[in-house]
């Protein structure tokens, strides 16, 4: 996720403090992920310093001075050219789990209980984000759908590579 991109994005909506955009980050994006303070403002920085956004004004208070940041015309210019840009789809090509039964039937373990070990945590997993998405609003229902759908996928992976295990085997030791 692109946090420059997202915090302008959030600025659109009108000028912010810096606490106010990681509250407003976290409440929409950061559930499992929250931002620290300080990626906030060296974020800002370097959006500052771009000219993506603007000081549009400093209070004084009882502790450091608080910047109000506002977007400007080339940061909504940016976030418009971000937001119309796919992104890439993640085909996985370097997968741990391959690399881990692989190994393991290199190194004559038993790659059956690494697939089934791995099968039971992704188990766990879905069991967990489905509660989850019983409990969430929409946005949290929509996170939990992709994570599950990802974790389905690599099911049946699983699944696929235990019942091709003895070939696997064959060909890795050839």
């Amino acid at each position: 996720m692109s946090i420059g991109h997202t915090l302008l994005g959030l600025l659109e909506s009108g000028p912010r403090h810096g606490y106010d955009l990681k509250r407003a980050f976290d409440e929409r994006f950061g559930h499992d992920r929250p931002l620290h303070y300080g990626q906030v403002y060296s974020t800002m920085s370097r959006l500052l310093k771009n000219g993506l956004v603007e000081v549009d004004g400093i209070e004084a208070g009882g502790g450091p001075e608080r910047k109000r940041y506002a977007i400007t015309d080339a940061g909504i210019t940016d976030v418009a050219q971000w937001l119309a840009q796919p992104e890439k789809p993640e085909p996985y090509l370097q997968s741990t789990l391959y690399t881990k039964v692989v190994l393991a039937l290199l190194t004559g373990r038993n790659a059956a209980d690494l697939l089934d070990t791995q099968r039971a945590e992704h188990l766990r997993l879905m069991r967990e984000l489905t509660q989850r998405k019983r409990g969430g609003d929409l946005a949290d229902q929509l996170i939990c759908d992709h994570a599950l759908f990802h974790l389905e996928a690599d099911l049946r992976w699983l699944e696929l590579t235990a019942a091709r295990l003895d070939q696997l085997s064959k060909a890795v030791r050839a």
